[in-house]
């Protein structure tokens, strides 16, 4: 295996993931796949609310694009120059976490770009989509078969394990795969830090980093650093485009349990019909809620981000990932901050 027939494999992805997930997208200028296939992959997409109500095809197809212009051929190419290509593969077994659509794929592009050969096992919650692009690309490129399998029953003979979960779901982790080579991620979710200097579209750009996917990812913003005299009613102006997002049935149940909840419990919440804010100092919210903390100064400021890193994805604001690119990682974004690649190379 040669790491330029995994690289024109990934160039084919390329291509499809940018025209599935852009509507302007000219499909009559490529020789990539057919109308045919190209209609199947977008039933496919339309199907995926059937599956798990979180993947409405809109999300789906932000995913998708994303992902397309994550792997652009030259930037995939400058990154993976840094990193040699595994002589004697090894078994990797990627267990995907399930709450975005593929998001797991970049643990799958790790693994096949590092010279390895990817064991995966789907979560329950995404577990059509994934088959799909491989048996497309399989194929197109035959290589695929011998580097790729997804499997669906007892997992064994695997040389390292990669697993995205809960806290809980690490500790299943470590008792079955504790003796084998090991990246296990616990969960970890995004913060914004307001200066009260942002004009109004940047706090709407938080929005997106706030509402993307219904804040499901580690990379959705769920705890707002506010300074004392911050007015809140400027963010909740800002993010009225949003206010959409109540009509979907499983985001706004859980809007209407956490309010229902506060409302007994006679806790002081701001509601704004479609998310509740909280003043607390824990960084992970409920979906439909966001917690805030009022900070004094940068002292303060600096003293609580040290004190939650080991909980911190990103942080959203100036000088740190722009308003409304949270869900736009590079193939460097690395989760929980450890490099997939090089914990790889370092197996061989």
């Amino acid at each position: 295996m040669k790491r330029e027939q995994v690289l024109q494999a990934i160039q084919s992805l390329h291509e499809l993931f940018i025209a599935l997930g852009d509507e302007k997208y000219d499909t009559s200028k490529t020789n990539r796949f057919t109308q045919k296939e190209f209609t199947d992959f977008s039933l496919l997409i339309q199907q995926q609310k059937n599956h798990n109500g979180w993947f409405i095809e809109e999300n789906v197809r932000k995913a998708l694009l994303e992902l397309g212009n994550m792997i652009q051929t030259d930037k995939v190419n400058e990154w993976v120059a840094n990193y040699s290509f595994a002589s004697n593969p090894k078994r990797i077994l990627i267990i995907m976490a399930g709450n975005l659509p593929l998001v797991g794929f970049h643990d799958l592009l790790c693994v096949l770009l590092s010279g390895n050969k990817a064991i995966v096992k789907l979560s329950s919650e995404d577990k059509t989509l994934l088959p799909k692009l491989i048996e497309w690309l399989a194929v197109i490129h035959p290589i695929i078969n011998e580097i790729v399998s997804i499997e669906y029953g007892l997992i064994k003979q695997v040389e390292a394990v990669i697993a995205t979960g809960s806290d809980n779901a690490n500790l299943h982790f470590e008792k079955y795969f504790g003796h084998v080579p090991r990246l296990f991620r616990k969960n970890r979710t995004s913060i914004a830090l307001i200066t009260g200097s942002e004009t109004k579209e940047e706090l709407e750009l938080l929005g997106s980093d706030i509402f993307s996917y219904f804040g499901k990812g580690c990379r959705n913003v769920t705890f707002l650093l506010i300074p004392l005299e911050f007015n809140l009613n400027l963010f909740f102006e800002a993010i009225v485009p949003y206010g959409e997002i109540i009509n979907n049935k499983k985001y706004g149940n859980n809007y209407d349990y956490n309010r229902a909840i506060h409302l007994l419990n006679q806790e002081n919440v701001l509601d704004n019909n479609f998310v509740l804010l909280k003043e607390s100092n824990q960084l992970f919210s409920p979906i439909s809620m966001i917690h805030y903390h009022r900070y004094l100064d940068d002292n303060e400021l600096q003293s609580i981000l040290e004190l939650n890193k080991e909980n911190i994805q990103v942080i959203i604001g100036s000088n740190f990932i722009p308003f409304g690119d949270s869900q736009k990682p590079s193939l460097t974004d690395y989760a929980d901050g450890i490099n997939t690649m090089a914990w790889l190379e370092g197996l061989s």
